[in-house]
């Protein structure tokens, strides 16, 4: 008995001395890959990278991080049979980090790699890489963020749907799925931009949170153009003509079922066919059964459409009330009252939106360029000299440059509208033969600006 205790304790502390010296020897050549990965000595790092990999799978999230590196790398530089095989390895890698190390890899985030990984490589049939993506997204939509995936697993649908793999409406609800999660996402990343855009106004932004402002302002550009992208990919497959027929088919065996009666009023309104007499059912049975704020807003857009713009602001106002988001209380102010006045010619009050938009969204660019070309067509009836009104060009350029720096997707726009209103502007020999205006001098506008410009060293 004692022979068979000794020796027992002899394994176990040979097997512990085994673990010892392979940790050891993991934590080693741990650092000797990464600090090669690091530098992008990628055939350097493949060896101790593999070693640790293979023994130590759970020692540290860098086995996976850069090992994603070494992969790609081996995939770019490799062709035929071993292009296949490293693209089968990163694969399984990508597996591996889900199963060891869950926390720092999640589901739908990882494997929405996965996907974007077959898809790019041309690995797989079309529905093997879609349902690589559907796994991510049903499984773990929270992390599937990816702007450029998010595109891919749609145009996917798309694809099966034109092979008839896939029927219309299911099209229309992947369309739904994913304009729903796009628009998720850039509000919240909108959310922390604005919170960061408040600070950087006051001065208060450290180094750290400047770098989060350029990595959301990045987001949201991303999302931007993905949503424009998914619009294009759907093309005329969801127009009226396609999607009026479905709705009203369907009518009649969802009327009491509500998400379907928002998700048809949500794609009949974005798809501009609220003229539809199936919209107002729509619209009218949705906020009898679920009065929120969706159903205000279809309720405002019903109205708007009729031409009743006073009953239109009500239910405007009324969807803003409801929102428990600023983002989607921007929305409304900027994109259906600031707009909607606008077109009346109502400056002052489409103004007023915007400017309540921006309190609620201070990154919502679109306000700024709307008020900026407000002012650029007010140029002939404010103010009294012709010097006075060619300053309007300066206040309207002053705001436009406003919304190229709260939003980057706008940049290069409000950088062209600003400089078209600068040359409209007095010029530098204006100001010099001007007996009135100095550089540094204030220029006050009537009408509905009610504001002023100072005039600026040319």
């Amino acid at each position: 008995m004692k022979t068979k205790i000794n020796l027992f304790l002899a394994l176990f502390c040979l097997a512990f001395a085994v673990s010892a010296q392979q940790n050891e020897e993991c934590m080693e050549k741990l650092s000797i890959f990464t600090e090669a990965a690091k530098v992008k000595n990628y055939d350097a790092a493949m060896e101790p990278w593999m070693f640790v990999r293979k023994t130590c799978p759970k020692l540290n999230n860098a086995i996976y991080v850069y090992g994603e590196k070494i992969l790609k790398n081996k995939i770019k530089k490799s062709t035929g049979a071993d292009k296949t095989a490293a693209i089968k390895d990163l694969m399984s890698l990508y597996k591996e980090s889900m199963a060891n190390m869950p926390k720092k890899f999640p589901v739908g985030k990882t494997k929405a790699k996965m996907g974007q990984l077959m898809f790019d490589e041309g690995f797989g049939t079309p529905i093997e890489q879609f349902n690589v993506f559907d796994e991510a997204y049903e499984k773990d939509a929270k992390t599937f963020q990816n702007p450029k995936s998010l595109y891919t697993y749609f145009k996917l649908a798309v694809g099966l749907y034109d092979n008839k793999t896939k029927d219309f409406q299911y099209l229309i609800d992947m369309y739904t799925k994913v304009t729903d999660k796009v628009e998720d996402e850039r509000k919240n990343f909108s959310s922390k931009k604005d919170a960061l855009l408040v600070k950087e106004e006051a001065g208060t932004i450290t180094k750290k949170e400047t770098r989060k402002l350029n990595s959301y302002s990045s987001f949201v550009s991303a999302y931007d153009q993905i949503s424009g992208g998914i619009d294009k990919e759907i093309g005329t497959r969801a127009e009226c003509d396609n999607l009026v027929p479905l709705f009203e088919k369907n009518y009649e065996a969802n009327k009491t079922n509500s998400t379907w009666l928002r998700n048809a009023a949500s794609r009949l309104a974005g798809k501009d066919c609220s003229d539809a007499p199936i919209f107002a059912k729509l619209v009218a049975s949705f906020h009898e059964l679920e009065p929120s704020a969706k159903s205000a807003l279809y309720l405002g857009i019903l109205n708007q459409k009729k031409g009743k713009t006073a009953d239109a602001d009500k239910y405007y106002n009324e969807a803003a009330d409801l929102s428990t988001d600023n983002y989607d209380k921007a929305k409304i102010y900027y994109s259906r009252l600031a707009v909607m006045y606008s077109k009346k010619g109502a400056k002052g009050k489409a103004r007023a939106y915007a400017n309540k938009a921006l309190a609620k969204s201070p990154s919502m660019g679109r306000a700024y360029t709307l008020i900026a070309k407000m002012y650029a067509s007010s140029a002939n009836s404010c103010g009294s000299t012709t010097f006075e009104k060619r300053a309007v060009y300066w206040l309207a350029a002053n705001t436009a440059d406003k919304a190229g720096r709260v939003d980057a997707s706008l940049k290069s726009y409000a950088s062209k509208l600003a400089a078209n209103y600068r040359a409209k502007a007095p010029s530098k020999q204006d100001i010099f033969t001007n007996s009135k205006y100095k550089p540094g001098d204030k220029v006050t506008f009537g009408c509905w600006i009610g504001s002023s410009v100072t005039v600026p060293s040319l």
